[in-house]
């Protein structure tokens, strides 16, 4: 699909798919275009799109080049952080002089977000390079607001494992904190991912001839300044992450432990009862107790008396 983006003042206006006149035509993007889709941007434009197999290489020089007076510039975007499964894919950029062009074949909500916000206020998208750093700006910016959201979350899973070791705590919620761990480590992981070939792309127009004019350069600064500090806040939770995961593992090993030792306190409070149990259960001929009157209840008494003691010994001892 096509999504032509007109430009009047700043701002930016949602045209539709006609791409004539190209006068005022700022941004176009292209949301999992089809062959007559990226043959029409390439014959009003006189460039290359990439397909999508281009889009997937992982080379630095097949994710930041320039070609025919473009530069084709491709990052990982995080769509859909809310949900389970947070997906991660390529969105390619094309800047030329006036005009930004992006590839993308999923749904990004940091792009549909910028759309919006461009729309309503004045961010300066004037041509196709200040088009695509405050399209950066918006992206680095929902990241940072993921960041912030799940070291909340992250605070509050270190609380629920350690109240999950409390003698009331249940073993159910250790399983679902161990869900909720592997969770925050796949998204912090593609959050870092995402941030890396940001900074990547920052860096490959910081040596661009394009970023001659000052303000553009100090927006560029700006912004490689912030991802480098959202890449310290996500190490730092990246930690937090393996630290929770050692914290709920030796959790895990405590509560089976304890277990255990239930199973061995019990076995070892009825080892002497079931000796001897097992010594007047013998046949002998020759077993004088076996003819007392009181014999039975004895015997009774002794086992007793010898489950008992290992009992308080080991209330004594705290090891109950």
């Amino acid at each position: 699909m096509i999504t032509v983006y007109r430009q009047s003042e700043g701002r930016l206006r949602a045209a539709g798919s006609t791409l004539e006149p190209l006068d005022d035509v700022v941004w176009i993007d292209l949301d999992s275009p089809d062959a007559t889709e990226e043959a029409a941007v390439e014959t009003a434009l006189g460039l290359g799109i990439p397909t999508r197999d281009d889009m997937q290489e992982i080379e630095s020089s097949s994710r930041a080049y320039a070609e025919k007076g473009a530069m084709y510039l491709t990052a990982q975007v995080l769509a859909s952080p809310t949900g389970k499964d947070p997906e991660i894919g390529p969105v390619t950029f094309v800047v030329t002089g006036s005009r930004l062009v992006s590839i993308r074949y999923h749904s990004p909500g940091s792009i549909t977000f910028f759309a919006a916000r461009a729309a309503g206020h004045p961010l300066g998208c004037t041509g196709g390079l200040t088009t695509f750093l405050a399209l950066m700006e918006t992206i680095v910016d929902r990241l940072a607001d993921i960041l912030e959201g799940e070291q909340r979350k992250l605070d509050g899973t270190t609380r629920a494992i350690f109240e999950a070791h409390r003698p009331s705590g249940r073993m159910q919620m250790l399983a679902a904190l161990m869900q909720r761990i592997g969770r925050a480590e796949d998204l912090n992981g593609k959050v870092e991912e995402s941030l890396t070939t940001l900074l990547r792309l920052a860096g490959f127009l910081a040596l661009s001839a394009t970023m001659e004019k000052g303000t553009e350069k100090a927006r560029l600064k700006t912004l490689a300044r912030d991802i480098r500090s959202l890449q310290d806040i996500a190490a730092k939770q990246e930690r937090k992450i393996t630290f929770q995961l050692d914290a709920t593992l030796g959790v895990i090993n405590i509560r089976q432990a304890d277990v255990i030792k239930i199973f061995s306190v019990v076995a070892f409070v009825f080892l002497p009862p079931t000796l001897i149990a097992s010594i007047y259960g013998m046949n002998f001929d020759v077993m004088p107790e076996l003819h007392w009157r009181w014999g039975y209840p004895m015997a009774l008494a002794a086992m007793a008396v010898s489950a008992l003691v290992p009992y308080l010994i080991f209330r004594w001892k705290k090891w109950l």
